[in-house]
Order: structure tokens, then C-alpha cells, then sequence
């Protein structure tokens, strides 16, 4: 269906990747990853023909449909579902090859395009549309609006619709889940599991990719390879690859210094010179192996807070809203260190306006917002990244707007900050007008680490951000020591980091008993009964603030020795893990093997079945530790 053979495709002087030979078969479901920069959407305009390869061929099989996300949505007075209904090209020209025929009175030729409309499912395209914006978040009203009056995040949900809405045989997505929230990505991912024909998709939410793709092309340093599996298959076998690549190149390494070693002892005397020039032509013919590279280019933690009082915040009999409408009320809760809570609810449920009152962005319609004395909010949302001062470059909005420690010390202690959020080189010195949205999002992270908050407030912070930097801002958040309240429709971030999940719904928040796979059977739930046309219930609803307070200082007491056994039996399994490594690498070493070293190979063979035993031993301790706070978590 689409083979790309000894593909090379350059942009100025730099090949973003070379030799590229790899083919789709009908109904295949590919995720195509790779660091930002590297040739992922460069792909995806060679394949629409928007650019041409510099060598090699490009063929799509004939008569086959190309449907992709329209960058850009025009300004349009019709109403949304009119332009996404212009997705189904087809349907679109019967019906005005229909309208001419109706002008000029063609009977025939009338009744023969009404057969071939009804053939096209044309009577349904508009349930059919309207369902594809219900899935994306658009309620009833809303798809009668135009289009002009949606904002630019919500233009991209029409765009998308529109290209779910064609009749293609290949699909084109890059980064379909941004601008999503979390039930429109679990729609869109059943949705695309449904799909009948070829996918190819770029992502950053790996959950996502393991749920929808069997297959995944990665672009890396230049090279393009096809990995079968979803995205932790390819994880897997990439690691596999690298460390068996590290290994061959440190072999290689230790011939060559031998050969060189070789060729300067021996160069100068005559009996030798013949060998040594051949050793040399040897070395010269050899195809170096490169050192393998899986380091991460952003290194970041949060450094511990100045203090962490209890509790850092609370909201009692509270209710939130905007423009004298109210949007939650009834809430009561209190946040102190170590919390760490998973905001979930239906698009306009009230989750960011929730994150607003507790920033103190907006203020209480009514009850009492109580904030320690020594409270320091970091508070992400997508608006600070259009606040940016974009004349002014990343040093100077450090220097401004960072903790103080880091705006008073030397250039060098910024740059080195700024550099474990990619911002290397002259990079820092550059007005951020030009950046890119991760960029961007990168910049105002820093910002909100370097000030050392015990409250993180993070409303949708992974939008923009590339898979690399996903991990390391879920790896960060991972040993921060104060409270995190999260939305976000990555899951894997949301499962590393969230223990306590509250729902969003019906105008008040609270615990959610169950998980993520819970939640998406809730909000199957609740569909099928508002289209049964009752209200869905919530189970927030039953408990007053105090009797959640109460609970919810229970479930801390009772949940903390059972994180303090996960995170010992963590601790063990990790120094067993290194010294496992550690045995491993002198176990692959040649020198191991020599018969001077017949009994070291012995104790090292003695010791890496101990320590298998002990690994065995601890896996289990962790397993269930897990389980055990699990557990408790559902409880």
C-alpha cells in the first residue's frame, strides 16, 4: 500500500534521515517516534507531497485516499458540523453534482445521484458527523455554532473531526491528542482502534500508542527503523539493540587501541614495518561501530522546598465559578505534603477552574480559601506560554521571573539550569518569539521549578511536550516532596504520579473510588444513561466537607507506612539492580574468560546466581508491597 525505498530527505544542508527503506500493508497501525527535530512531521509532508525526496523513491499505491489534520482552519461563518461534513469529499461533490441537476430539472440524472447518495450513507453524514464532535467534546448546541467564534484549541478538534469524517484508506495524525483532554483521548483512541484502514501517528502519550499502534517506525540520528509491537515492545527492543550496539563498540574499541598499540611499538623497526602498515590498512578498512546513545537531554528535579507546613491549603464550604454563574460547589478539602491528587471530570465539569481557586487565580464566590503563611504555589496552565514576553530570551525570564537563588547567582549556575530543560548553548541567549509550543511549556516549567514550590498546581502541563521530556518531568515529579494536584490526559503521568483520583461532575469534586479503567467505564456509564435521558449520578455528592476531610485524613494515616514498604522494597531492588549490572558488565568482558582468571569467572558465576536469587526475592517484596498499597488505594 505504501513502501518508501532508500528514502533520503534533507532539509538545508542536514539530513534529517537517510536510505529510509521500510513498507505499510493495508489496515497496519503505525506509531512513528523520535525526538522533536528529527523528521517526524517532514515525513508526514513527504508522504502528502507537500515535499519531495532528495533520493530514493516514494509510491502509494494507485487510487488509494490520503487523509491528514488540516494545519490551519480558515475563518468560516458556517456552522461546525457543515465544516466537518466537508471531511467526506466525496458525499460533498454528489451533493453538488445533485444541487446542478435540481437547477436544471434533470429528472434522471436527479434520481440516479439520489441512489448514489443514499449508497454513500449520505442521509446519516450528519448523525454521523454529530457523533464524531460528541466524541471529541463539542455538546448538542455547540456543532450549530460557527466556526470563526470556536478558539484556536477547540478549531483543532475541528480539524480532526474533519479528517476522521473523509473516506480514506491511509490516515495521517500528528500529536492528535493535544489540545484533548482525557475523554475525548480514550474516545479518540476507540475510535482509531476501529479504523479499517492504514494509520500512521505521531504521539507523545505513550499509553496511547500502546493501546492503538502494532507497529513503530522510529526516526534516530539519521537512520529510519521499523520495530514490530507496540510503543513499550519498541522501548524494549531499542534498549535490547543499544546495549548489544554499546557492547560491540567497546569491543571494537579495545582492537583498535590493540592495533595501535601494535603499530607504535612496532613502526620503527624494520622486521615489523610490513605488519604494522597492514595493521593500519586493517583499521583503515573497518566500519566503525558508533557509541550508543540513550541519555535523556533533559535533567531536571525539584529541589525540596524551603518548607512544607500542614497543611499547605485549604477550602471550606466553598463554591467556584465565573461571571456570576457557579461551576462547583460544596467544596471542602485540605492539601498538605505529599498529596498527590489526580484531577478527572467531562470537559467543562470545572477541573481547571478548580486548579484556578486553588492558585488563587480566581477567587471564592462564596466560603473561606485558607493558605499557609510559607505556601509557594507553582501553578502551570496553558496561558502562561502565550504570556511569555517574546522579545525577551530564556536567561532573562529566569533572571526576572525565577526563585531567587537561581535570579541572583552566576551566569553559569543559569545556563547549567536552563540546560537540563534543553536550552543549551546560544540557546539560551535567543528571544523565545520564535520557539516552538514545547518549547515554550519547557521555558515556563523551568520557571516553576526554580522557584521551589511545595504546591504544584499542573493543569494539562505534557501539551507540547515529547515523549523524552514526558519521562523526565514524570521522574521529577516522582521524588517531589510537597503536594500535586494534576490534570492531564496522559495516563502514564497521571498512574506514576496521582495516588488519589477525584472526579469533576455535577458541580462538585471529590474522591473517586476506583481507577483509570474505572473512570473510562464511568463515562461509558454515564453516556448510555444521559442518552437514556436520566443524569448520571456522582458519587461525590453523598459526603459533606468535613466527613471528607475526616476520610481523607484516614486514608493518609493508613496509606503512609504502605508507601514507606514500597519505597524501601524500591530502594532494595534498585542497589540490587546495579550491583547486578555491574557483575554483568565484567562477566562480558573478554578478559573473564582468559585461563589465568579461571577462578575469579568462577566466583562471579557463583555470585550472579546469588544475586539472581536475592533480585528474585526482592521483585517479589516489591510486588507485593505494590499490591499491597494498591489495594488500599481502592479501598
Amino acid at each position: 500500500m505504501l513502501t518508501l525505498r532508500n528514502v533520503t530527505l534533507r532539509r538545508g544542508p542536514r539530513a534529517l534521515f537517510a536510505d529510509a527503506t521500510f513498507r505499510l500493508f493495508a489496515g497496519e497501525k503505525v506509531g512513528v517516534v523520535g525526538a522533536n527535530g528529527a523528521g517526524k512531521s517532514s515525513l508526514f509532508a513527504l508522504l502528502k507531497g507537500e515535499l519531495g525526496a532528495d533520493a530514493g523513491e516514494v509510491r502509494i499505491q494507485a487510487g488509494h485516499v490520503l487523509a491528514s489534520v488540516a494545519q490551519d482552519v480558515p475563518p468560516d461563518s458556517r456552522a461546525a458540523v457543515e465544516f466537518v461534513l466537508d471531511g467526506d469529499r466525496e458525499l460533498r461533490a454528489v451533493e453538488r453534482e445533485l444541487a446542478v441537476a435540481t437547477e436544471a430539472h434533470e429528472g434522471a440524472r436527479v434520481g440516479l445521484l439520489h441512489a448514489r447518495l443514499d449508497a454513500l450513507g449520505g442521509y446519516a453524514a450528519r448523525s454521523r458527523a454529530a457523533r464524531l464532535l460528541a466524541g471529541l467534546g463539542f455538546d448538542a448546541p455547540g456543532i450549530e455554532r460557527p466556526v470563526a467564534e470556536y478558539s484556536g484549541g477547540w478549531q483543532r478538534r475541528l480539524a480532526l473531526a474533519q479528517a476522521l469524517m473523509a473516506r480514506s484508506d491511509i490516515l495521517l495524525l500528528d500529536e492528535p491528542t493535544n489540545h484533548l483532554d482525557l475523554d475525548a483521548v480514550l474516545w479518540l483512541e476507540e475510535w482509531l482502534r476501529g479504523y479499517p484502514g492504514t494509520l500512521l501517528i505521531i504521539a507523545h502519550d505513550r499509553e496511547f500508542l500502546d493501546r492503538v499502534v502494532t507497529r513503530i517506525v522510529s526516526i534516530e540520528r539519521e537512520r529510519v527503523e521499523s520495530y514490530a509491537g507496540n510503543y513499550s515492545d519498541f522501548e524494549a527492543q531499542r534498549a535490547l539493540r543499544l546495549a548489544q550496539q554499546q557492547s560491540a563498540f567497546e569491543r571494537q574499541q579495545r582492537e583498535i587501541h590493540h592495533v595501535l598499540d601494535f603499530v607504535v611499538r612496532f613502526k620503527a623497526k624494520a622486521s615489523k614495518a610490513r605488519q604494522a602498515q597492514s595493521r593500519l590498512k586493517q583499521l583503515e578498512r573497518m566500519e566503525r561501530i558508533a557509541p550508543a546513545h540513550v541519555d535523556s537531554p533533559f535533567t531536571f528535579a525539584f529541589a525540596t522546598p524551603s518548607r512544607l507546613p500542614r497543611p499547605l491549603l485549604a477550602i471550606d464550604d466553598g463554591s467556584a465559578g465565573y461571571e456570576g454563574r457557579a461551576v462547583l460547589g460544596d467544596l471542602g478539602l485540605s492539601l498538605s505534603p505529599g498529596d498527590r491528587i489526580g484531577l478527572l471530570g467531562r470537559n467543562g465539569a470545572g477541573k481547571s477552574t478548580l486548579t484556578r481557586t486553588l492558585a488563587g487565580v480566581q477567587p471564592l464566590t462564596a466560603g473561606s480559601r485558607t493558605a499557609a503563611q510559607d505556601l509557594v504555589i507553582g501553578y502551570f496552565a496553558q496561558h502562561q506560554l502565550e504570556q511569555l514576553d517574546e522579545r525577551a530570551s530564556a536567561l532573562e525570564h529566569l533572571r526576572r521571573e525565577g526563585g531567587e537563588a537561581l535570579a541572583r547567582g552566576t551566569e553559569e549556575e543559569q545556563r547549567s539550569f536552563l540546560g537540563g530543560f534543553g536550552f543549551a548553548g546560544g540557546r539560551v541567549f535567543e528571544p523565545v518569539a520564535p520557539y516552538s509550543g514545547g518549547e515554550k511549556a519547557r521555558l515556563v516549567l523551568a520557571l516553576i521549578v526554580s522557584r521551589r514550590p511545595n504546591l504544584l498546581l499542573l493543569d494539562e502541563p505534557t501539551n507540547h511536550l515529547d515523549l523524552e521530556m514526558r519521562h523526565a518531568l514524570g521522574m521529577a515529579l516522582i521524588d517531589y516532596e510537597g503536594a500535586i494536584v494534576l490534570v492531564s490526559h496522559d495516563r502514564y503521568l497521571l498512574r506514576l504520579v496521582a495516588d488519589q483520583l477525584w472526579l469533576v461532575a455535577d458541580g462538585a469534586a471529590g474522591p473517586f473510588d476506583g481507577d483509570l479503567e474505572d473512570y473510562a467505564a464511568w463515562l461509558q456509564g454515564s453516556a448510555d444513561t444521559s442518552a437514556a435521558g436520566a443524569a448520571p449520578a456522582n458519587p461525590n455528592t453523598e459526603l459533606s466537607p468535613k466527613e471528607r476531610k475526616r476520610l481523607e485524613a484516614e486514608r493518609r494515616q493508613r496509606l503512609s507506612p504502605l508507601r514507606a514498604a514500597v519505597a524501601r522494597a524500591d530502594d532494595s531492588l534498585g542497589r540490587l539492580a546495579s550491583e547486578s549490572a555491574s557483575l554483568e558488565a565484567r562477566l562480558a568482558s573478554p578478559d573473564s574468560y582468559l585461563p589465568a582468571g579461571r577462578e575469579q569467572l568462577t566466583a562471579l558465576l557463583l555470585a550472579r546466581s546469588d544475586l539472581k536469587r536475592r533480585l528474585a526475592a526482592a521483585e517479589e517484596a516489591w510486588l507485593e508491597a505494590s499490591d499491597c498499597l494498591e489495594r488500599a488505594l481502592r479501598d
